[in-house]
Formats: structure tokens, sequence, C-alpha cells
């Protein structure tokens, strides 16, 4: 066949549509490929039929074109096609059998709508995926405030429960003292009474004179003034610790205040220490080394968050009752807090992996896992970085670097 006769079978009006010609041998095996195009290309010169058209068409064929297999997934075959595609797109691929006998041509065109399409649905599937594990990331890091507020309104109500219980008992105390003290202004009353009454005679006065006397003895009011000045002194010093407590815990949640605000972290350090204080008690002394610091604008409650897991860990950590030291200081461009504690620390496996999510070395049931990993993430929203070193036998030191002018995600975290 010439090349004439095949541009006259695809160059027609009904067969606009097919691009190219297969050419195969009568095995049904594919021999080449005669594009719609090659043909276009030799037509459209001047005098081209002329001078081309009685060549035969294995002239313009292409023997290498490319071919796909039938069972092909479809990555498979789009990887294959894009891989020997040539530009521009000129060409149709053959498909074939599993025997490799011509069943049908396939167009690059198709071939990409398809891939296309697929690639939209898994895309679909992702952004659901996305969403799901958004929404779960937020319910985990829900549950793990509502953990860290139950410990913290555990330690809190202990904290509360002693005051509290002997500003009770002196109340109580109090109750009891002041019957012998009535009693005494009660026969007093009497005794004025009969003084004043002009009826009033000499045994009358005699016997209210006795009642007084016998109550005086009994309330001791020169013995009771000690009792009763010691009892007040205990009972206000108790509500000086609840008011601590409730200011702390208002500081700590920072409820009235601004989401984002220009504070002084030696505040949060204070916050978080009253907080933490039952945790702390049994386990562990903390001394203080604060520097003066500049106000700076952060989260108050996040940074709170974080320094009280620390302070937490760091307890936790305590094998029997050791140090906590909290320094912080700052430099021209940054604010810095230590949490240094004396505790067992942490072999190298375990340091590796002290951020990561759902990571704990706790017992089931006494840890998220979240913890450090949230304190992380807001560390990270700050601008800042929190680093670990550890050693085992030796100790833990977390350090925080907190930049002094605001981070861009700041609002968006708070």
């Amino acid at each position: 066949m010439s090349i004439a006769d095949v541009a006259d079978r695809l160059l027609t009006p009904e067969c606009k549509a097919f691009l190219s010609l297969a050419v195969v041998d009568a095995d049904g095996r594919p021999l080449g490929l005669i594009s719609r195009y090659a043909l276009q290309n030799i037509f459209m010169l001047r005098f081209g039929r002329d001078l081309h058209g009685q060549k035969p068409a294995h002239s313009v064929m292409n023997d290498a074109p490319l071919v796909v297999c039938l069972d092909t997934r479809l990555e498979e075959a789009a990887q294959q096609v894009t891989s020997q595609l040539t530009y521009p797109i000129t060409e149709d691929f053959i498909l074939v059998d599993g025997e490799g006998r011509y069943q049908g041509l396939g167009t690059v065109l198709d071939l990409l709508k398809a891939m296309e399409k697929r690639v939209a649905q898994r895309n679909a599937v992702l952004r659901r995926a996305l969403v799901d594990l958004k929404e779960s990331q937020a319910q985990l890091v829900q549950s793990e405030k509502m953990a860290s507020l139950g410990q913290m309104v555990a330690g809190v109500a202990h904290e509360l429960n002693t005051p509290l219980g002997y500003v009770k008992n002196n109340v109580q105390l109090l109750r009891e003292l002041k019957q012998p003290l009535l009693q005494l202004a009660d026969t007093h009353g009497a005794l004025l009474d009969c003084l004043h009454a002009a009826d009033c005679d000499e045994a009358r006065l005699a016997a209210a004179l006795g009642e007084a006397v016998d109550a005086r003895e009994q309330a001791a009011p020169e013995l009771l003034k000690e009792d009763l000045q010691q009892l007040f002194s205990d009972t206000l010093y108790g509500l000086e610790q609840i008011g601590e407590l409730v200011v702390g815990l208002k500081n700590f949640a920072r409820l009235d205040r601004a989401m984002s605000e220009d504070i002084d972290l030696n505040d949060c350090v204070r916050s978080a220490l009253v907080i933490a204080r039952n945790n702390i008690k049994d386990k562990a002394e903390v001394t203080l080394q604060l520097g003066e610091l500049p106000r700076m604008p952060c989260a108050p409650s996040q940074i709170n968050q974080v320094l009280l897991n620390l302070l937490t860990n760091a307890a936790q950590a305590m094998e029997r009752c050791g140090q906590i030291l909290v320094k912080t200081w700052a430099d021209d461009a940054a604010v810095f807090i230590s949490v240094q504690d004396s505790g067992k620390g942490m072999p190298a496996e375990v340091l590796a992996r002290i951020f990561d999510p759902f990571f704990t070395t706790k017992p089931v049931g006494q840890g998220t896992g979240l913890g450090l990993s949230i304190s992380f993430k807001i560390i990270q929203d700050h601008g800042g970085t929190i680093r670990v070193a550890s050693e085992p036998g030796r100790g833990t030191r977390f350090l925080i670097r907190l930049p002094r002018a605001q981070a861009p995600n700041l609002q968006e975290s708070a």
C-alpha cells in the first residue's frame, strides 16, 4: 500500500476521529503505526502527493510505536506511556492482549484524562482523610487538656483542703468558746438589771453577783484572749492561702485577660509553681533563679500549660526527694527558661522520641503521651524552640527559647 492509499483512508471526514493507523501482520501482531499527523505533514507540502504519494506506506511508519498491554494497571500504563512520550504529542499507542495481538488504539489525551480523574478521586479521599485527621487531632488535644485539667484541679483541691480544714476547725472551736462568753454577758446583764431595779433586795443582788462570778470563772477571759488571738491569726493565714491559690489559678488560666499580651515570663513561672505545688512538694525542693526579663508578647495561658507540664514531669522523674532548678534570663533577641531536675534521667533511645505524639514511658492509664508534643507545638507557634538534654542517673534539663518579637503564628495559636 502506498502513502497516497493510506492518506485517502485516514484523511477523510469519516475518519477524522482516528488519528493513527496500526499496521499488523497476518497473525495480528503490530508491526508499526502510521500517524495521521505524519501524513498531514507530507500532504500539506506543495506537490506533496505527487512527490511522496507513490512511496510505500512503511516509509512513514513508526516501527517502534508505544505498545501497552490491556491487562496493565492504569497508573502503570500512564507511567509507561509518559516515560516514552515525545513532544509535541503526534502519536497514539497500540493496545495488545496478553499474547501480543493487536486489540486497538489508545490516545494519550484520553489516558491523561483518565489519570486526572483518578487523581481527583484520590485527592478527594485524601482531603476527607485530612479532615478526619484534624478532627481526631483536635479531640486528642482536647483529651490531653482535660487530663491536665483533671490533674491540676485535683492538685488545687488538695492544696485548698489543708487551709480549709484548719479554718473549719478554728470556726468550730470559736463556736464552742463563744458559749461561756455569751453566758458571762448574760449574767453581767442580769447583775446590771438588778443594780438598777428599785425592788432588788440584798439576797437577789447576792445571787446575781454569784452567777456573774461563776460565769467569769467558766469563761476565763484573761486566758481566752491569747487563744482567740491565735485562732484568728491561724484562720486569716488559712484564708490568705486560699486566696493565693485562687489568684494563682486565675493567673494560670488567664480567664480575664487577653489571649495574647505582653507579659513578664517570671509571672508565668510563679503561677505554674503555685498550681504544681501539690505535685512537687513531697518529691522535690524547688530553687528559683529568676533573672530580670523584658515584657514580651505571648499567650500566657499556653506558656503556663507548658511550664506546668515540665514541672509535673520533673516531679514524676524523682525516685526520691530531689531538686528542681528553674532559671530565667534574656539577651537582646530572646528570653530563656530552663527547667532542670535531679531525677532518674532518660536513655538516648527515649530522648530521641520524647516529643513524638503518643510516646510515653508512663504506665498505661497514667499518661496520653501528648503533653510534650503539645508543649513543643505551643513553643513552635510562638516562634521559639524547646530542647532537652538528659543522662540516666543525672537528671534532665529542658531549655525554652522564645523570641522577644511576636511570632506570626501566635495569634492563630492563641
